[in-house]
């Protein structure tokens, strides 16, 4: 026994002679006046673990300083009383006769421009960061991963740079809201150029730019009527994030025991009452690669780490939402507690989560709110709604035969549409025709424009928030069937030397002139109608003449939308459509500015539309 004393006593005493270390210190700011009073400080270096912490700083006060089973970690925990002013506190941190001193900026919280949020009245554009534009050549190449554009998976050198370049493309457009693939570090062997294997969370990733371009370029896309969505991963992080060198502690990651457990994407055991408990396990706790191990946000300092760096970037940054990815996949309750968190700090605040289903009583499911849930409150205010995404991809094709009632092409739509009542909140709910994961909607044998002008229309006048894919504007088509990198293409004439300059009409053909300024129509028009940003949806089963039409409206305001999805012309006798109409007898399309009779019967050309404000 006394030889087991002596050799801890010899352990110990190695152990203290060590001199401790402080490699990181995350996050590496914080600021007085949140709601929230309580921050976790996150310490790595050597032996850091075996300090004593003293701080001394008027209305700060340590909370818990707690250890994990590795000695190079401490998740110092402190509170922040309401009267505390801004300045360096002093972190001290002891060990035997030594004292390690960090300086930890309390910052003053200011009013920000950033996190409004966003709603029904935006239109999102998405960009795939590395594949828009070009203009810093000097940040393409690290760590020995060099640009190659002739390899669809390869880094191709986009930066935060060639966005700022085309704040006024994007503005000129129409949009509101730009939502970025994700920013944060992805410093992989292999470039991980979608961003969505991050090696570190508080630092923007070095080809893309720094830390202070992206302030930046939030600020000048507020300064241009612009919001900015930021792409956000809690499930897993990059196999060479720094602490998978020496990870914090050893419930970390999830299946941490040598044996790779892929996940098994069943996202309905969330919510099936007659899941087997394995199949949820293998859901939450197995990975979706290799490259990415899957976080357990069981552990609660892991849990405060992730939530603590959404509100980092929101303050440090001003953004204005979150777009969250593979929203089912985390831990329930820390998801739940996330939304809470950030909202007490941004009641503005919007997040969307990623609820890839093909059925909407699943996506409604996570919608804050939904009755169909009786696990608790999600918090989740915005859901994306892939099952409508998945018809409208077929529904605006062509068809060889005329078809009407039940058979039309959107009859698909609208009964899909009339099972909203599932959903709490349909105004907050993301539609689109495709995104940086599925194929694109734009397709080359699309010769007159038809499907592209008719489902653009639909988008851009139902129920939600419309999000539309860089690229869509000038009629950029792809499939995935190779892999991802076949619908994330590089935007013409975002790179030096491109032959053709998209971002100009003169570098467009005219078919895609014809699309951009029809997209552009479109967009502005939406900007300035108030039945379309908060309105209502009405809609009519498409009957005998096979077109589908509805109308949005708020107040005194109303559109009526009527899309003809046979080949041949169709009269539409109007007086169907009196609950709507009420006692206006005129509609202005706002596509060609030819004014119609709602009286009487309208002529909608084959596989048109008409988008009709009723004066």
């Amino acid at each position: 026994m006394r030889r087991i004393v002596l050799s801890l006593f010899f352990v110990l005493s190695v152990l203290l002679s060590q001199a401790a270390e402080i490699t990181r210190v995350e996050p590496s700011s914080w600021w007085t006046g949140m709601v929230n009073k309580q921050l976790q400080i996150m310490v790595y270096g050597k032996q850091i673990g075996l300090s004593r912490l003293i701080v001394n700083y008027s209305g700060v006060t340590v909370k818990e300083v707690a250890h994990t089973d590795n000695p190079n970690y401490l998740f110092v925990y402190l509170n922040i009383a309401d009267n505390t002013k801004p300045g360096n506190v002093k972190l001290q941190f002891r060990q035997g006769n030594k004292t390690l001193t960090h300086n930890f900026p309390l910052l003053a919280r200011t009013a920000t421009e950033g996190a409004a949020g966003f709603s029904q009245a935006d239109v999102m554009y998405l960009i795939t960061p590395d594949r828009f534009a070009n203009a810093n050549a000097a940040n393409d190449d690290l760590d020995g991963v060099k640009v190659n554009r002739e390899d669809p998976n390869a880094r191709h050198g986009g930066d935060l740079a060639g966005i700022a370049k085309n704040i006024n493309y994007i503005k000129d457009l129409g949009f509101t809201t730009v939502w970025l693939n994700p920013v944060q570090e992805n410093r992989m062997p292999g470039g991980s150029y979608h961003g969505y294997a991050i090696t570190d969370f508080y630092n923007i990733d070095p080809r893309f730019g720094t830390n202070s371009e992206f302030k930046t370029l939030t600020a000048n896309m507020h300064k241009n009527g612009l919001k900015v969505v930021m792409d956000m991963i809690f499930n897993h992080c990059g196999s060479s994030h720094w602490w998978m060198n020496d990870l914090p502690s050893k419930d970390w990651i999830n299946n941490n025991s040598g044996k790779y457990v892929q996940t098994n994407h069943a996202k309905y055991t969330l919510m099936d009452p007659h899941a087997a408990a394995i199949d949820k396990d293998i859901l939450i706790k197995g990975w979706f690669v290799k490259e990415m191990p899957d976080l357990n946000q069981r552990n609660r300092h892991l849990a405060t780490y992730l939530i603590q760096n959404s509100i980092w970037w929101i303050e440090f940054a001003c953004i204005d939402g979150i777009r969250q990815d593979t929203y089912p996949y985390p831990d329930y309750k820390f998801m739940a507690r996330w939304c809470r968190e950030v909202q007490a700090e941004y009641p503005q605040f919007n997040i969307v989560g990623e609820s890839w289903y093909g059925r909407s009583s699943a996506s409604s499911w996570w919608q804050q709110g939904s009755v169909l849930n009786k696990q608790g409150k999600t918090g989740l205010k915005t859901v994306m709604d892939f099952p409508l995404t998945f018809i409208t991809s077929g529904a605006f094709d062509y068809h060889k035969d005329d078809r009407t009632g039940e058979g039309s092409p959107f009859y698909s739509i609208y009964e899909e549409l009339a099972q909203d009542f599932m959903f709490p909140d349909q105004s907050n709910i993301l539609t689109f025709l495709d995104n940086h994961d599925l194929d694109r909607f734009a397709r080359a044998d699309d010769q007159d424009l038809r499907r592209y002008k008719q489902a653009l229309a639909f988008l851009l006048t139902t129920r939600g928030i419309p999000q539309i894919y860089y690229g869509t504007e000038i009629l950029m088509d792809g499939k995935k069937a190779k892999s991802d990198g076949y619908v994330r293409t590089d935007f013409p004439g975002g790179w030096s030397g491109d032959k053709n300059n998209a971002f100009t009409p003169d570098g467009r053909s005219d078919k895609q002139n014809e699309a951009w300024s029809y997209l552009q129509k479109l967009l502005k028009w939406r900007k300035q109608n108030a039945a379309i940003a908060n309105g209502k949806l009405v809609h009519y089963v498409p009957d005998e003449t096979g077109v589908y039409v509805y109308a949005r409206i708020s107040g005194k305001k109303t559109v009526l939308v009527m899309l003809n999805g046979n080949n041949s012309t169709r009269q539409v006798p109007m007086d169907r459509y009196k609950q709507v109409a009420g006692n206006r007898t005129e509609g202005l399309d706002i596509i060609t500015g030819n004014k119609f009779n709602i009286t009487k019967s309208i002529s909608v050309p084959a596989r048109g539309q008409f988008i009709l404000e009723l004066n």
